[in-house]
């Protein structure tokens, strides 16, 4: 008893320690699948080889950790040989290609990763421990097996062995299997009460001790299987690390992190107060000033809108009188107001900045005050008469040396 729970105990730290490093487990990572088959004889009374039969089957299998996995499998028998020896009880050869059928649950430990450790990443041989159980069916149709054995039979398996697996590819997405095992039928000693005539169950006698592993009522698996990984959440066909393990250095880091933001989210409630009160407030002057009585308007402050005039700005570039095509939506606006405001005049004044040559900067200004007049008159067929321009030579009225390359227009509204 003290071995078993210390042998519980080691398997417990090594789940424990694996389980803080990997990367987590779900439910459908690290499935695979297996086909698998060979040969099955009797563990004794017979010659190994000439008494063997044909076995075939299949497995699912979901890998826990790097250690333990647990799978569900299904195997059947080709009648092909006769196991009519005392004490052996499956029976003669008959014309039933499928004699037995076995369908279980297994688990695996894998030896190498268990004593080894895990690396990350599966190795290329790697041995694993397999046991499992499940329904055992026999088909006893045939006139001599059925006389001799009685009629089809359900019993329960045990099972023991090895897989020697080989894994290969560059993600290690398949595996080739030998996969030897003993394989006992546990309630072997009905077959003896059916050769007798007795009940299945005799309370005493040699038939009363069913459901034990006896040698005779046991048989050698010797299969191999080839096994498709399939691809799980993390990219990969196998159990992988946590690409980071934090230090307790890292996790105090993160704690003083987490306080800071903490104490950020309480300023922030604390701003969040102080400006829902300042909307409160806002609230209650504007909620004032509808119930208020309107306040007289002071007509003197405002200007007289037939007196007014209207500053645009057209500015041009180094040495140029043409009117770039970013400029012209100023243009335009000087002539829609003249379209809708038929008394209106304007009076354009081209200017030039102080660089250059004193009679090139008068030819500049000129030719700045005739283009914006003759874009007036010939795309947008403003009145020539309601149009006087001038060249008014260099000017600084500007900070900025290049806006003083501009014409101004000034629109005027006479009564």
């Amino acid at each position: 008893m003290k071995k078993i729970i210390l042998t519980l105990a080691l398997l417990t730290g090594v789940f424990a320690s694996q389980a803080q490093s990997l990367e987590p487990n779900k439910f459908f990572d690290n499935m695979s699948v297996t086909l698998k088959g060979g040969a099955i004889m009797p563990f004794q009374g017979y010659a190994f080889w000439p008494s063997a039969r044909g076995i075939f089957g299949l497995e699912i299998k979901k890998q826990l950790t790097p250690v333990f996995g647990l799978g569900v499998e299904g195997e059947a028998t080709i009648n092909t040989t006769s196991w009519t020896k005392e004490p052996n009880y499956w029976g003669p050869k008959s014309p039933n290609i499928i004699d037995h059928t076995m369908a279980g649950m297994f688990g695996t430990v894998n030896l190498s990763n268990l004593f080894g450790g895990y690396k990350g990443k599966p190795r290329v041989f790697e041995l694993e421990g397999v046991f499992g159980a499940g329904w055992l069916h026999a088909f006893h149709r045939a006139t001599e097996s059925a006389n001799v054995y009685g009629n089809d039979y359900d019993s329960w398996y045990t099972k023991a062995g090895a897989n020697l697996n080989f894994n290969f590819g560059e993600n290690r997405a398949w595996t080739f299997s030998l996969k030897p095992a003993v394989v006992w039928d546990m309630n072997g000693d009905i077959m003896q009460a059916f050769r007798n005539n007795l009940p299945a169950r005799t309370i005493d006698g040699p038939h009363a001790d069913l459901s034990k592993m006896n040698a005779n009522h046991a048989a050698v698996e010797l299969e191999a299987g080839i096994t498709y990984h399939f691809k799980g959440s993390n990219g990969e066909r196998y159990i992988t690390f946590c690409p980071y393990k934090y230090s307790q250095d890292d996790i105090d880091a993160l704690n003083g992190q987490i306080n800071g933001l903490r104490n950020q989210l309480n300023g922030l409630q604390g701003d969040l107060d102080a400006a829902n009160a300042r909307n409160a407030q806002l609230q209650r002057d504007l909620d004032a000033a509808r119930k208020a009585k309107p306040a007289e308007v002071d007509k003197t402050k405002y200007i007289d809108r037939e007196s007014a005039m209207m500053n645009v700005l057209v500015h041009f570039k180094v040495n140029k009188t043409n009117i770039t095509a970013d400029q012209q939506p100023n243009v335009e606006r000087v002539a829609m107001y003249l379209k809708n405001n038929p008394t209106a005049t304007v009076d354009i004044k081209g200017y030039a900045s102080v660089e250059g040559p004193a009679d090139n900067n008068v030819r500049l200004a000129n030719g700045r005050a005739e283009a914006v007049k003759n874009m007036l008159i010939n795309k947008y067929k403003i009145d020539a008469n309601r149009i006087t321009a001038k060249g008014c030579g260099t000017t600084d009225m500007f900070q900025e040396l290049s806006w003083n390359r501009v014409s101004i227009c000034e629109l005027i509204v006479k009564k």
